[in-house]
């Protein structure tokens, strides 16, 4: 099955992207709710998973936008 926006509805890739993320509800710090909106140029297919994901991966390796965490109380 392809993920490309070419060969995916908008409906399909919210499916994919839930999918990948899992329970966005369960974090602790509401890192994995960014991580939901990080994707949502994909959902509206403006940019495939592979540019956002090397995008993130660029901006992290520099320091620049880096994601913060404040923390988790669960052990």
């Amino acid at each position: 099955m392809s993920i490309l926006i070419k060969d995916t509805t908008k409906e399909e890739r919210e499916k994919i992207v839930a999918e990948s993320i899992g329970y966005i509800g369960g974090s602790c710090d509401g890192c994995m709710a960014g991580l939901a909106e990080m994707y949502q140029d994909y959902i509206d297919g403006k940019k495939e998973i592979r540019e956002i994901n090397m995008e993130f991966k660029a901006r992290y390796e520099s320091g620049d936008d880096g994601p913060s965490k404040s923390g988790c109380n669960h052990a």
